[in-house]
């Protein structure tokens, strides 16, 4: 592994980065599986200053640790489970409560994952973990989400609406048979691709997919001269150009993608 300081930062944090990022032939992290084979192959030469969250997580993590759990608890055990040609699937876990078949993950998030509803990564990743447990014979059926938002602010959720109340939020999802299923042949498919690009230099990697780049799809807004906000959003600009027809719109209007 080479993690490169472009910005010269002191070298305790790049030491500190060093021990929470360590890079084993063939072995791949759950978080790592998640990302598109380019970029997963392609953070292993990754820059201290793009890993500094890495630490803010970490840190968290470390207090959360000092808590006592229960009997029927596991709390940060790390699973490795042999796939195949040699590959092996790592990852670890914040909680697993084995009463009730839910795996925790502590998360540090934004508010813009609750406003937007935007969790399919973290469901997915608690699902991998399920699906792990499960292999080594724990009857794991549920995962759960408990967001740390660290840009939360007071007054705005003073305001109320779709802002949340409380810096914390918890999201669950109750998995079955189908989604454990799916979530196989997705880690299957997923070294695959790892193994391949392995084989490859920088330039002839596959280039990430637009939901790996988190695009969205694209929208067509019909905008005034001297207003900021759209009059109309609509999903194509022939959509966007009939309703400026229709409408008999004048010159001051355009379509902005």
């Amino acid at each position: 592994m080479r993690i490169t300081n472009n910005l010269g930062l002191p070298q305790p944090l790049v030491s500190a980065v060093e021990r929470e990022y360590t890079y084993k032939p063939k072995q791949y992290s759950v978080t790592a599986l998640l990302k598109g084979a380019c970029q997963a192959v392609l953070e292993r030469r990754h820059d201290v200053s793009d890993m500094i969250w890495l630490l803010f997580g970490t840190s968290v993590h470390n207090i959360l640790e000092q808590a006592q759990e229960t009997a029927e608890q596991l709390k940060e055990n790390k699973l490795v489970l042999d796939m195949p040609n040699g590959y092996k699937l790592s990852g670890i876990f914040d909680l697993y409560d084995d009463k009730t078949g839910i795996v925790t993950d502590y998360k540090t998030a934004s508010v813009n994952k609750v406003l937007f509803n935007d969790w399919e990564d973290y469901r997915k990743q608690t699902l991998i973990y399920c699906w792990m447990l499960r292999r080594i014979g724990f009857d794991a059926k549920r995962g759960e989400i408990v967001a740390l938002l660290k840009d939360h602010s007071k007054v705005k959720a003073l305001q109320g609406g779709d802002y949340p109340p409380a810096p914390v939020y918890r999201i669950g999802w109750t998995f079955a048979d189908r989604d454990f299923e799916e979530i196989e042949e997705y880690i299957l498919n997923r070294f695959e691709e790892l193994s391949d690009c392995e084989q490859l230099s920088d330039m002839d990697l596959p280039s990430c997919t637009p939901s790996e780049r988190w695009h969205k799809d694209d929208t067509y807004a019909i905008m005034k001269k001297g207003r900021k906000s759209a009059i109309r959003v609509l999903k194509t600009q022939e959509d966007a150009q009939k309703y400026i027809d229709n409408n008999a719109l004048d010159d001051k209007h355009y379509i902005e993608k």
